[in-house]
């Protein structure tokens, strides 16, 4: 077999799995689906949310989940550091518990004297933080492996192959066609690092997403609190290192007088672009990669909910919903890498506008 059959039969296997795989994760948790109805809602959101232990399937009846560290720190007790599994499936500890309902729900709260759930401070080791510092760890892997490559061989001489020759690819197509051009030829090297960065850990973090299985599954750049920070650092790097004319549009920007004094009508529009800028790319990177989440596992709770209609109907929606889902993971394969170099691209067109000079 040729080395592109192979790796196309390679990715059609991984690609199966990742609809095979959720489903029978979700089989384990409805043991008999013809007596209980089926929570759509709670199906998907369970596996595109947060969680404190990394649950990887059932077996036997039986969770088989990563118990991750809970820390928590108390005003009436202080800090406490535990277990994941000694709060899970309705257990408490020490006072602490998973709220199964109301305004904390599936976060961790402590019951006070009185009976009343109260959030305490939380700076628990979840699945998408485990994640996150999985990400980071193999990016670092990833990028020294390939610097080792450049200390042992003269690259002048030598061209690199391989997984070395594929990051150099990525790198100079990001670097080259990305970000010199957006940022501009006198700044872009200072801003490179950052921006080269930004796109390997969304682009690693987009394809673990699409990995049902551990240490892959976590919804971590379809969180909004992770698209914030990601967009916070954009939004620092354009306004901290911003030059005097990109400042003197916003303050005092080349319009008619009346349109900037008394009333600051200018100045304000401005002043809301820059809140505009982070707020589209955080709500882009999170919204389109939540969404690609959502179809899939939608697509996959179609088997479940056609369960009652029949043998016939539900073994032919099965079939359907296992094309499409091969289908939709291939396209979220590419999301993956848009994604990526959109929020690096829109970044470095930011930062480009605030390092203009003023033409005379």
């Amino acid at each position: 077999m040729c080395p592109d059959m192979k790796g196309l039969k390679h990715m059609l296997i991984v690609v199966l799995m990742s609809v095979i795989l959720p489903l029978q994760a979700s089989e384990a948790h409805h043991d008999s689906p013809q007596d209980s109805e089926i929570d759509v809602g709670e199906m998907l959101f369970g596996h595109i949310g947060d969680s404190y232990g990394w649950h990887i399937t059932d077996w036997g009846g039986k969770h088989v989940t990563i118990p991750l560290p809970c820390i928590v720190y108390s005003r009436q007790t202080g800090w406490h550091c535990f277990m994941s599994t000694r709060v899970e499936h309705g257990h408490e500890y020490k006072g602490f518990s998973i709220a199964e309902e109301g305004r904390y729900k599936d976060k961790i709260v402590e019951t006070g004297s009185d009976g009343e759930q109260i959030r305490p401070f939380d700076i628990s080791i979840t699945k998408n933080v485990c994640s996150l510092i999985f990400t980071g760890l193999l990016l670092i892997s990833l990028v020294l492996s390939a610097a080792g490559w450049y200390r042992r061989h003269d690259a002048s001489e030598e061209a690199p192959g391989g997984f070395t020759g594929l990051v150099e690819m990525m790198v100079m197509m990001v670097n080259d066609d990305l970000i010199r051009p957006s940022v501009g030829e006198k700044e872009y090297r200072k801003y490179a690092p950052y921006l080269l960065t930004a796109f390997f850990f969304i682009f690693i973090s987009n394809l673990l997403g699409i990995v049902p299985f551990f240490p892959g599954g976590a919804n971590v750049t379809g969180n909004i609190a992770v698209t914030l920070v990601l967009a916070m650092c954009t939004f620092v790097a354009v306004n901290l290192f911003g030059n005097r004319h990109y400042w003197k549009e916003i303050l005092w920007p080349d319009v008619p007088v009346f349109l900037k004094f008394p009333i600051p009508i200018m100045q304000t529009i401005e002043l809301f672009g820059l809140i505009a800028k982070p707020f589209s790319l955080m709500v882009r990177l999170f919204a389109n990669i939540m969404a690609g989440h959502a179809m899939i596992l939608g697509l996959v709770s179609v088997i479940f909910v056609t369960v009652k209609l029949g043998p016939v109907i539900n073994g032919s929606m099965t079939v359907i919903t296992m094309l499409f889902g091969v289908f939709m993971d291939c396209l979220e394969l590419l999301v993956a890498f848009i994604q990526a170099y959109v929020f690096t691209m829109l970044s470095a067109v930011f930062i480009g506008m605030s390092r203009q000079e003023h033409e005379i």
